[in-house]
Formats: structure tokens, sequence, C-alpha cells
């Protein structure tokens, strides 16, 4: 099986409500979800966090699972779940984004609903920093290429507004570069992952070598001394170590130190690598989902590398 018909696979399962329900009910599949999802509630989600800075210096990025929703029902749920979380900052001491796709807080029923609750999110965030500047931010995800310029337009209005915010940019889009010189402009703070969606070739990097070098070429664009002179905090979401090893060669050359940057990476993936950066004195960060509707987002985790195909076996067949 390629490596596209088995993540359009994965994603079948993900999106089937038959699969959803049977899996998130199944005790055998029960530590899926412990390994990828941080529990099921706002207290659980920040109780993890704590946790993880106390035991690994590892800080998180939560995000409540659910998207692409166009039911105003389900819209409301999940704000509430962030601003609940925003809530528990105030008084937690720690470093946290809040991770948000736009199409969960109503982009799809209404642009502006979506506006409205980004908004709220990042006011009760801005309203639990106090004096600690770049405590915590409202990091918008970057959903399927549709999306992208609704997402840098949300971005960029509560970024002018003086919000704690971030955007994800996504390195095998061709548009990237330019999109990345737009936020290093405005002195932003940008994650760049490498994107788990499909686009045609016109718009996208297809091959994981070509979609490599690019990343490396943004990279070294967010690690340059310009970048640093405009007070832009990168911040690379990769398991890949010889990326890693890239950006911390960069940021030596260029003059940034660690703790002016960080690393990202998904709970339950690679935590040997995400501990021994740590350990080296990098800053990390943890992607932590939580919530109930745990499927999808597990699912898809398989579906990004087919050597965890043993864990949907097991699931299966358990």
């Amino acid at each position: 099986m390629t490596r596209r018909m088995w993540q359009r696979a994965m994603i079948g399962l993900a999106r089937s409500h038959r699969m959803t329900c049977f899996m998130q009910q199944s005790r055998a599949t029960s530590f899926l979800s412990r390994r990828f999802v941080a529990g099921g509630t706002p207290a659980d989600a920040v109780d993890y966090a704590q946790n993880l800075l106390a035991e690994h210096g590892i800080r998180s990025s939560l995000f409540y699972l659910g998207e692409y929703v166009d039911d105003r029902g389900k819209v409301s749920e999940n704000l509430r779940n962030k601003l609940d979380v925003a809530t528990l900052l105030a008084g937690s001491g720690l470093d946290l984004h809040i991770s948000v796709d736009p199409t969960q807080i109503g982009y799809q029923v209404d642009p502006a609903l979506s506006y409205a609750n980004a908004e709220s999110i990042a006011a009760r965030i801005r309203a639990g920093i106090g004096n600690r500047v770049g405590a915590h931010c409202l990091m918008f995800d970057m959903e399927d290429a549709a999306v992208v310029d609704p997402t840098i337009a949300l971005h960029d209005h509560l970024h002018a507004q003086g919000y704690p915010v971030a955007l994800t940019l996504q390195a095998y889009l061709r548009r990237t570069l330019d999109d990345l010189e737009a936020q290093v402009a405005q002195g932003a703070r940008v994650r760049l992952v490498k994107g788990a969606f499909a686009a045609d070739g016109t718009v996208a990097h297809r091959s994981q070598q070509a979609i490599k070098a690019n990343f490396r070429k943004l990279i070294a664009r967010m690690l340059s001394r310009r970048a640093r002179d405009q007070g832009f905090y990168p911040i690379i979401a990769t398991h890949d170590t010889d990326l890693h090893g890239f950006a911390r060669t960069t940021a030596a050359d260029h003059g940034w130190s660690p703790g002016e940057y960080e690393f990202e990476m998904l709970l339950g993936v690679r935590s040997d690598v995400a501990r021994a950066l740590a350990a080296q004195g990098e800053r990390v960060r943890l992607y932590t989902p939580f919530g109930r509707d745990w499927w999808p987002y597990a699912v898809r985790r398989i579906g990004e590398n087919r050597r965890n195909a043993i864990l949907l076996a097991r699931s299966l067949i358990a």
C-alpha cells in the first residue's frame, strides 16, 4: 500500500461516525487514547501539562478535540472548553499555548462567529497573563489549503490588536515562504509544521524530499538575523532529528540562544527525542489534545506513519 493510499484509508476511518463510536466505547482501544490524548476535561489537560513541565521540563500546547464543525451546539461546546482552559491558566504558572482550528469555533457556520469566538479566547488568555509578557498564546492551527487565507486573516486581525496569538504555517505548501516573510515583518510568533493534508501539485510540494528541502529553507528564514531583529518567535514543529540538528546549528550561527525559539512535537510520538532535546537545554513543547472525541485524532496520527500499523491492528483485533 502506498503512503498516500494508507493516509486516505486512515482519514476514512477518522471520518467514519460508526467507527468513531465503536472505538471510543471499546475498552480494548483505550490504550490509544492514553497514548495520544491527555484526558477528557480542561482540568485533566492542565494537570497533565503541569506534570509534564515538572517531570521533564517540557511545555504544552493544549487542543480540545474536534474540527470541521458545522453545528452551533458543537461550536459552543468547543468554545466553552477552550475558555475553561484559558481560565485555569491564570493560577497555573504554566507557559501554555491553547491551539484552535477556525473551523471548530464557527468558521463553517459563519466566519464572523469564528472572529468573535477567537477574540473571546484571546481576551481570556490576555487577562490571565498579567505582567508575564509572552507567557501564553492562542495558537491558530492550520487546516487544509482552502482555509489558509481565512486563518491568516483571523490571526493578523487579532495580532494587530495586541492579543497574544500565534500562527501555524505548513512546509508542504509552495506559498508558505511568502506567508512566512509577512509574519517575520510583523514580528509574529509562528509554528512551522510539515502539513498533513493532500493538495494539488500546483500549490503543494508532493515528495517527501521536496517537503523536507522546503522545511529547511523555511527554518533558515525563521532563524535568520533579520527575523531575530524583528522580534519574531520561531516554533519548529517536527519529529525529524535531522531538522532539529539543522535548526540548532542555524540558530547558533545567527545569534539565537536556546529559549529564544522552541521545538514542538506531538504527545505520544517520539517521546524520547522530546525529552532528549529538553535535557540538552532546548525549549520543547508537546501538542497535547484532550476531550472525548479522541479516535479521529489518534487514527490520523497512525496514518502519518505506516510503522504505526501495529497500533491500529491491535485496536481492531483486541
